[in-house]
């Protein structure tokens, strides 16, 4: 079955819809899904989990996962779709694990994770600030977390090629890797990857490092005192022309200004 990647380049997207059958897809952004009505299995990996309403299932970054409803009449769930560097101090947690079963049941849901779900959705009286919505995004973590038996993205028995092009630009993308060298430390031929990044991921090998790159850089920029200098060779780009160029086609705007714009908005 065709999986599906999606960069997501908004850092915060809050949305309810109807639960209906969403094909595999992989998403470099957090997910958290919380089922108000009806039913949702949600598909992790080879995994398939039985949610109900008041359910609630965080989906970290770069996991395969997929969305199928058996139950008749209605069906609804709220989604926050959030970019892992608004978890802050979590960050690293988000991408070095995973929880072996990522469903909160209702009856053992914190008050605090029901109240950020059903206050975030948008309306003229709650437009928050990305300081707020930042500051729920690691309250519903925070809450979350101590929930889950988290087990290291590294140990996952998986063998579809997906997963394992996934898990290990995870691991490895602050080091000097390129198409050929993680083919082969996968054992497949650099055309075989080349495909995989062109047909499902629909972009080439060196945009999906350099925008993990990126996602890591942002963390820093926002939460250490790093120099840009310092943040960008810690992220993996050894040249300042590169880093520079994949910065301003994401984010539009100098890393310097994207710094000082982090930190006015916390000031006001």
């Amino acid at each position: 079955m065709f999986t599906e990647y999606k960069n997501n380049t908004e850092e915060f997207q809050f949305y309810r819809k109807k639960s209906v059958h969403q094909p595999p897809r992989i998403l470099s952004a957090l997910e958290c899904i919380y089922v108000t009505e009806g039913t949702l299995e949600l598909g992790i990996q080879q995994e398939l989990y039985h949610m109900e309403a008041g359910d609630f299932a965080i989906v970290f970054p770069d996991m395969i996962h997929h969305e199928q409803v058996f139950s008749s009449g209605r069906n609804y769930a709220v989604h926050l779709v959030a970019d892992p560097a608004l978890s802050g101090p979590l960050l690293q947690t988000l991408q070095q694990s995973r929880p072996e079963n990522p469903v909160i049941k209702a009856a053992d849901l914190h008050p605090d994770i029901v109240y950020g779900m059903t206050r975030l959705m948008p309306s003229a009286s709650n437009a928050y600030t990305d300081i707020a919505r930042q500051a729920y995004v690691q309250i519903l973590l925070a809450r979350a977390l101590p929930s889950y038996q988290l087990v290291d993205k590294r140990g996952s028995e998986s063998t579809d090629i997906i997963d394992r092009v996934v898990e290990y630009i995870a691991r490895h993308f602050t080091e000097n890797i390129t198409l050929t060298s993680m083919a082969e430390d996968l054992y497949v031929s650099p055309y075989a990857l080349s495909r995989i990044f062109s047909g499902t991921f629909h972009t080439n090998f060196n945009k999906y490092l350099n925008n993990t790159r990126l996602r890591y850089v942002v963390h820093l920029l926002k939460y250490t005192n790093q120099t840009i200098t310092e943040a960008y060779m810690n992220a993996g780009f050894e040249s300042q022309r590169t880093f520079n160029r994949a910065f301003l086609d994401v984010y539009r705007m100098s890393p310097r200004e994207y710094r000082n714009q982090f930190r006015a908005e916390l000031d006001t």
